[in-house]
């Protein structure tokens, strides 16, 4: 399988396995950094190596858990080697200063990091032995490395909405597309070029063809699928997925056009423990309490320059109503980045180069200082640090009417941070909204504390690189 589901988030083995070798070759880099500067005696150093491990594997995991929040791995599929060593880099050099944090908070344990020659030694190290590694695992696996060959039954509405959402080099990391099978009488919508037409069976084209995957995604199942057939190829060991669970997995979000309340009932996810909610609770008290003390000196800041810019009389926060769980309305505060009178004429969605944003409030929004104050929210509870980004009454309305299941991002808390932040620019029409839900559901049928630690380190990129701000 090109992916393995880690609490209930799909993640691309390659990535998985990448970010093990990082792991190993950071700790050996660590250790070996050590060796040259404390040692030179190769057995005395093998006998001391317990008090090594320590700072070793701590120094790892540091430097790991910041190229992740910087997005290294992903990079490579965007940027290329070169974008990918220089997100490297940048985060071997952020990560520095929670090396140093660490000794502080466990000194009798790491006594190797209170060495700022020796973390400067080990990071320089890492660059080059991780490019390396890099060059390395690529030039072995290659570009199809661990890609499963696909076949999809159907030709219609739906195995077309596949085809092009999910034929984007980017979206497509984990399979190779061998073509579509139209069944009898079905109307076909999937370009001549990609069909396989008139194969003997399926269970024929799989024993001629390695295909491991057959992907369901016929516009009427109740017109019969060949199931005898269909059987056949999962005794062979092919894997048999529907359309809406293979979209799923493939894209991280849920196909609105592809999926029934059916699907919702019977697929798996939407299921909340009460451990999980506690947990969430306290994380949510950690990373905003954490946020707060940070930010402090970034939000006194703020405040004097929205000041300066409108006058001491000039108000310094902008409240609104938002839609929250089960729907009920709560207040938001945020930053004034707009002039006091930019909804004089009613509510509108805010836009690209919106002549309403001030000097001021132009910067805070692109950098995300504008949603701060949103951290007393999740401390009193009607916002989480990680769920949809709660809209306003009037919109939830409106959108609940036009767009599928868009009442379901109200079965969870708002969040000041997302799932659809970090996938999806800002939206500001329909159809971005509608966007936006495909990735909000998946978040919401896939909720898990590992995914909420994934996309509160990866929001570190977003503020970074200004990824989806307006």
């Amino acid at each position: 399988m090109a992916h393995v589901r880690l609490f209930r988030h799909y993640i691309h083995l390659p990535f998985v396995i990448l970010g093990l070798i990082d792991l190993l070759v950071l700790a050996l880099v660590f250790s070996l950094a050590v060796f040259f500067r404390f040692f030179g005696d190769l057995p005395f150093f093998w006998d001391n190596l317990v008090f090594v491990l320590p700072s070793a594997l701590v120094f790892a995991v540091l430097c790991l858990i910041v190229m992740i929040a910087l997005g290294v791995h992903q990079s490579r599929v965007e940027e290329g080697m070169s974008g990918m060593m220089l997100r490297t880099i940048m985060a071997l050099i952020l990560a520095i200063p929670a090396h140093g944090f660490a000794y502080v908070i466990a000194d009798q344990w790491l006594w190797y990091m209170g060495s700022f020659g020796l973390l400067t030694t080990a990071t320089v190290l890492s660059v080059f032995a991780l490019g390396v590694a890099r060059v390395l695992f690529f030039s072995i696996v290659g570009k199809e490395a661990f890609k499963r060959r696909v076949l999809v039954l159907g030709a219609g509405r739906r195995a077309n909405q596949l085809l092009v959402d999910l034929e984007t080099p980017f979206n497509r990391k984990g399979f190779t597309l061998d073509g579509f099978v139209p069944l009898p009488d079905e109307s076909i919508e999937v370009e001549e070029q990609y069909l396989i037409n008139n194969p003997a069976s399926l269970h024929d084209y799989i024993l001629k063809h390695p295909v491991r995957e057959i992907v369901v995604a016929v516009d009427d199942r109740r017109k019969g699928l060949p199931m005898e057939d269909l059987l056949e190829c999962k005794m062979e060991g092919v894997h048999i997925i529907d359309g809406a669970s293979f979209y799923e997995r493939e894209s991280r979000k849920v196909a609105l056009e592809m999926i029934t309340r059916g699907w919702l009932v019977f697929s798996d996810g939407f299921t909340v423990s009460s451990v999980y909610g506690f947990g969430k609770r306290a994380l949510d008290i950690l990373s905003a309490g954490s946020l707060l003390i940070v930010s402090a000196p970034i939000m006194l800041l703020t405040v004097l320059a929205i000041k300066l810019e409108d006058g001491l009389k000039a108000p310094v926060l902008y409240s609104q109503e938002r839609v929250g769980l089960n729907n009920k309305v709560f207040r938001v505060h945020k930053f004034r980045s707009m002039r006091t009178d930019a909804e004089k004429d009613g509510a509108v969605w805010a836009s690209k180069n919106d002549t309403r944003v001030t000097r001021v409030g132009e910067f805070i929004r692109k950098v995300r200082i504008d949603e701060l104050p949103q951290i007393f929210n999740v401390l009193n509870g009607t916002m989480a640090f990680v769920g949809p980004r709660p809209e306003r009454p009037v919109f939830v309305q409106r959108l609940t009417e036009t767009i599928p299941f868009y009442g379901e991002r109200h079965r969870v808390k708002p969040g000041l941070t997302g799932w659809a932040q970090l996938c999806f620019a800002y939206a500001d029409n329909e159809e971005d909204t509608r966007e936006k839900l495909r990735y909000d559901l998946y978040y919401i049928k896939n909720q898990s504390l590992l995914l909420d630690l994934l996309i509160i380190i990866q929001t570190v990129e977003v503020v970074l690189f200004k990824k989806g701000s307006r």
